[in-house]
């Protein structure tokens, strides 16, 4: 059954029910279609349109006409407006792309300047094979050689070529003794019918549906499935769980004006650390006083979502003429290193800014100026790894139940460092200047880490599978299960993970639940655990 059709009676009892399109839920959606079994698929939020206002800087950066219009509430206790897209296809409909693996040692204990960045339950080899699955999926552009580069095969598609400032600026940055390389890439068929190597991919809407997001490449093939449904405009209130506790039995879902209580033989949390979270603490009961699945009381806590600087290098006399300017990546500071005990973190270039960018991050500035100085700029981003802290926490308030994020950034000290260094590697590579932003206490862009997995139900939310320890038929598989967050974007991780247990649901879990056997339509990889 494809998409909801209005008008048509719902179907309320489904094998899987799946919350949220993004990374997580999306590809999980795509794993199970053509399975045979039951999928439903509830995003909050409704198709992306395509129109000309998605790569409007003015309109995507300062109205912020995709952003969810929904108020949390920081550590403060005052409201913000997260960086949330509530649209099928989820935040990743915004990314830009950036895919790449955890380094092998991020699997590892790792100390760093102010704590320990602890192991994780399973190790890189476990996820090795799932990885390799979700570049194929996601048409990951790039190359092998990085000296971080946990083993592996090639990827399956080369690299995108550097324009020739950004090949000029990589090739000073080599005679300097640095290793620039190629930045992995999730674009659909770039020039040949696909991605246009444009200059509002990163943070925009794809104009072309070139953009390797999960709306592009999972869910419109998923829905295509005679087993797959996706309902738009659903939200879940709270799930429902049987007498004593050990099981969901249903969704409470809103629904076209309408509240609906969906049955559902396995649930699976989609919808993004922060909301997942809350949505498992908003679902409490008598048996689950403190959330559901929190028998551990760690529900909502230890949240990361990196240490994050946007650095503009600029030469004033020197017009930068490349579009597509995110292609390099920069390892040579992700492990410690000579002068530096510690690990501080990934350098990687990134879309070319626009003056309503600018301006939205800079109120005041003026136009002409900003329009100056962007045409004259490289822009790159330095991020670093923050720590699990339960006391960094997603709640929620109470009376109202608005989504509370009390956040404070740690590891501070190692990124500023990773900045100073970014700094001084621009400016040997010929930049006169380098302009600093920040993102701080509200950053919710690579958010992870609200339910961890691990094997301990003392000492952990899920299991190294992402089932919850506490009830049987429920599993989270988003960032949430990350015990640490590494120094790359978490996008890739997600994906593999979620492909990971979709495999394990269809051989362990989901066979078990129906009245027929079902053939499986996924391919597990070589070695896959």
């Amino acid at each position: 059954m494809p998409e909801h059709v209005p008008g048509e009676p719902r179907q309320l009892a489904h094998d899987v029910v799946i919350v949220g399109s993004g990374a997580g839920g999306g590809t999980m959606a795509h794993a199970l279609a053509g399975s045979g079994l039951s999928v439903l698929l509830l995003e909050r939020g409704g198709w992306l349109p395509m129109e000309p206002q998605n790569a409007d800087p003015v309109e995507v950066w300062q109205k912020l006409r995709y952003r969810a219009d929904e108020p949390w509430v920081n550590r403060r206790d005052e409201q913000f407006r997260p960086f949330m897209h509530y649209v099928v296809g989820g935040n990743t409909k915004m990314w830009g792309a950036a895919l790449l693996r955890l380094r092998e040692s991020d699997f590892g204990e790792v100390q760093h300047a102010e704590g320990v960045s602890p192991a994780w339950p399973i190790g890189y080899a476990d996820l090795a094979p799932w990885y390799d699955a979700a570049e194929r999926l996601y048409q990951v552009h790039g190359e092998t050689g990085d000296p971080t580069d946990p083993p592996r095969g090639e990827f399956p598609h080369p690299a995108v070529p550097h324009e020739p400032t950004m090949a000029e600026v990589v090739e000073r940055m080599r005679a300097d003794g640095l290793h620039p390389h190629a930045l992995p890439l999730g674009l659909v068929d770039p020039g040949s019918g696909g991605c246009v190597l444009c200059s509002t991919c990163n943070s925009f809407p794809c104009k072309v549906r070139g953009k390797a997001d999960t709306d592009v490449v999972c869910v419109t093939d998923a829905i295509k499935a005679d087993n797959v449904t996706l309902w738009t405009g659903a939200r879940v209130r709270r799930l429902i769980t049987d007498a004593p506790g050990a099981r969901v039995r249903a969704l409470e879902v809103e629904v076209d004006g309408e509240t609906l209580v969906v049955e559902a033989g396995t649930v699976v949390l989609a919808a993004g650390a922060v909301n997942s979270s809350a949505l498992l603490l908003g679902s409490a009961t008598d048996r689950h006083p403190r959330g559901l699945a929190n028998s551990s009381d760690l529900v909502g806590r230890r949240y990361m979502a990196h240490i994050a600087t946007m650095m503009e290098a600029v030469h004033p006399t020197k017009v930068n003429p490349t579009v597509f300017a995110k292609t390099v990546m920069i390892n040579d500071f992700y492990a410690p290193g000579p002068g530096r005990p510690h690990p501080l973190g990934h350098i990687q270039s990134q879309g070319r800014a626009h003056a309503a960018i600018v301006q939205g991050v800079m109120p005041g500035i003026p136009m002409r100026l900003a329009e100056a100085w962007v045409a004259r700029g490289v822009d790159w981003l330095a991020m670093s790894e923050d720590l699990p802290d339960p006391e960094n926490r997603v709640s929620l308030t109470p009376g109202e139940g608005k989504i509370k994020l009390e956040y404070r950034i740690n590891n501070l000290g190692a990124h500023q460092q990773l900045v100073r260094e970014t700094v001084r590697l621009l400016k040997r590579a010929g930049f006169w200047g380098v302009v600093r932003h920040r993102f701080k206490n509200e950053n919710t862009t690579h958010q992870c880490g609200t339910a961890l997995f691990g094997h301990d139900p003392r000492t952990s939310v899920l299991d190294t599978w992402c089932r919850t320890h506490d009830v049987e038929n429920l599993y989270v598989v988003d960032g949430s299960f990350f015990p640490s967050s590494g120094a790359v974007n978490p996008g890739l991780t997600i994906i593999a993970q979620a492909l990971r247990v979709a495999d394990h649901l269809k051989r362990e879990v989901l066979q078990h639940q129906t009245s027929q056997t079902h053939q499986s339509s996924l391919t597990r990889p070589e070695g896959a655990a």
